[in-house]
């Protein structure tokens, strides 16, 4: 993808393309507590995150997403020696997806990081971007 056209910028566009294949996906039903789970994503040519899982169309984030149409995501990297925690939030519309496989689609609105750059960053996606 091309980083000049990605939501993302260069280095938070490393995050779901670098070696971090986990990340830990929130949801939440009507009327409910949230629901945090890790998964597996992957960043893909829409500039969405994709999150699958095995029988995720049984899940719990699966039925969430569909309901609400809501989704976050955090892919981080805390590294131990020196303590320097390190990380991408990207919270949005969800889809839930049944063909060809089950995913959850979500369309970046809000992405936060900290530990990235020098210093926290966190900008609105507009929509003329999504």
């Amino acid at each position: 993808m091309d980083v000049n056209a990605s939501v993302f910028s260069e280095r938070k566009l490393a995050y779901p393309h670098g070696e971090r294949r986990l990340g830990r996906t929130a949801t939440v039903a009507k009327g409910a507590t949230p629901h945090v789970v890790p998964v597996g994503r992957t960043h893909n040519e829409l500039d969405t995150i994709d999150v699958g899982g095995r029988k995720l169309e049984r899940r719990k984030k699966y039925r969430d997403a569909a309901g609400s149409g809501r989704a976050a995501i955090v892919i981080d990297l805390a590294s131990v020696d020196p303590w320097w925690p390190q990380a991408i939030e990207v919270r949005g519309a969800a889809e839930a997806i049944d063909e060809p496989r089950p995913l959850i689609r979500i369309h970046p609105e809000r992405i936060v990081s900290w530990g990235i750059d020098t210093q926290r960053g966190a900008h609105t996606v507009l929509a003329k971007q999504r």
